[in-house]
């Protein structure tokens, strides 16, 4: 694999950056730079997306027919790597990484003409509803009832952990059908307006003190049939499509290396343990940072190859399992790193020197905006309470070793 990056690519990179440099504000730069985990403040990602749409480069990983760009892997790649250099702030996965792509796939001529323009203008703006009270990682077991009433389905029951719900105006969600011999049948994909009657948002307040997720009742709900993406009853073989692209459709690799190189940064300023001298310097605290640059390599590579499936048009497979496992663990670890480095600072809570992906509750900041230590150490303790969750959304990594182990290793 060449590794290099040609004349092309690095023309292409000075044009990202002059393009970032004219139109990243300092407000949506700062909603990048201390955002709390993979949200970015809904309001600054909705204004950067409606920026990048403008210029064509909101989704340019679709095919160039739907709106995206053809380009290289290479370049792909830059432009993850300059977003993050810049600030950018991170747009929402639902649609435009997610549901999208499955429409695409499985959608009526209709349904493209309708969702994908207006997802792309954050028009139509989708929240995932998977998970109930007694189904998350078994997801198949979920029990929220549908029922065929002439062109309707009538939905009754509750989803959980939904994101963002409260911005949301469609959700995308997996509904029971009917009950056959295999929990995998009889469950059907179905696309949700949240302007429905009988629907009901009340938000769960995380670990972090943000509300992202939410728990979301369903009373009666007509949904037109002709909402259902694919067929009915075969809504599994929708939603294990669209899992390979919420797990390994994106790339963690940039993420992860220029936060790390950003850690380091940090750690020159701060005290060593025993000390004498920073944190950089201190051989402990280095050897963990040496780790994790080499298993951030090995994850680049491995994205570099999924990434080029799909530019091409297709989906990543089994390797999204690998890509979800290692990205979200190494991800785990460097916020770990993180937290360690921002030492007794990092133990205060401190939202209001952060930008969070949603309203903190029950918290009263400082009237005069102070903040103990530096922005990056308020933020520590915030993204490490959020990254726990890493290892368990888009299918526990428990059950993707077990995907890898049947798909991968055919055991």
């Amino acid at each position: 694999m060449e590794l290099k990056f040609s004349p092309a690519d690095e023309e292409f990179r000075q044009e990202v950056r002059a393009f970032f440099a004219e139109h990243l504000t300092d407000e949506l730069r700062q909603a990048g730079r201390l955002q709390t985990s993979v949200y970015s403040d809904h309001e600054a990602s909705m204004a950067w997306q409606a920026i990048l749409h403008e210029k064509g480069w909101a989704a340019p990983a679709w095919p160039v027919k739907y709106g995206g760009q053809q380009w290289t892997v290479a370049q792909h790649y830059i432009f993850s790597v300059e977003s993050i250099l810049a600030d950018a702030p991170a747009l929402s996965p639902m649609g435009i990484r997610m549901v999208a792509h499955a429409i695409m796939r499985f959608g009526t001529e209709e349904q493209k003409d309708f969702f994908l323009p207006r997802i792309l203008t954050g028009e139509v703006f989708f929240c995932q509803g998977y998970s109930e009270p007694e189904s998350g990682s078994d997801l198949a077991s979920l029990q929220m009832s549908a029922k065929a009433d002439g062109d309707d389905l009538v939905l009754n029951g509750s989803k959980i952990w939904t994101t963002h719900a409260t911005e949301a105006n469609w959700m995308f969600a997996l509904v029971r059908t009917t009950n056959g011999p295999r929990k995998q049948q009889g469950i059907t994909f179905i696309l949700i307006d949240f302007t429905s009657s009988g629907i009901e948002v009340r938000p769960l307040v995380m670990s972090s003190g943000e509300e992202v997720q939410n728990v979301v009742f369903f009373d009666n709900v007509r949904v037109p049939k002709a909402n259902v993406l694919g067929d009915i009853d075969d809504g599994w073989t929708v939603a294990k499509y669209l899992l390979e692209f919420e797990r390994g459709g994106g790339a963690y690799s940039p993420f992860l290396q220029v936060g790390l190189a950003r850690l380091m940064h940090a750690a020159a300023s701060v005290p060593a343990p025993s000390g004498s001298g920073t944190l950089a310097d201190d051989p402990a605290f280095a050897d963990k940072v040496a780790d994790l640059a080499m298993r951030f390599d090995v994850l680049e590579v491995l994205e570099y190859r999924v990434l080029d499936v799909v530019a091409s048009g297709g989906n990543p497979g089994a390797s999204s399992s690998m890509l979800k496992i290692l990205g979200t663990e190494l991800s785990q670890e460097l916020t770990t790193l993180a937290l360690e480095a921002a030492g007794p600072r990092g133990r205060a809570y401190q939202p209001h020197a952060t930008a969070p992906g949603g309203p903190i509750v029950d918290y009263t900041p400082p009237a005069d905006g102070y903040c103990g230590g530096e922005p990056w150490q308020a933020v520590a303790p915030l993204r490490y309470f959020n990254d726990r969750a890493g290892s368990i959304y888009a299918g526990s990594n428990e059950v993707q070793r077990n995907i890898l182990a049947k798909a991968a290793l055919g055991l």
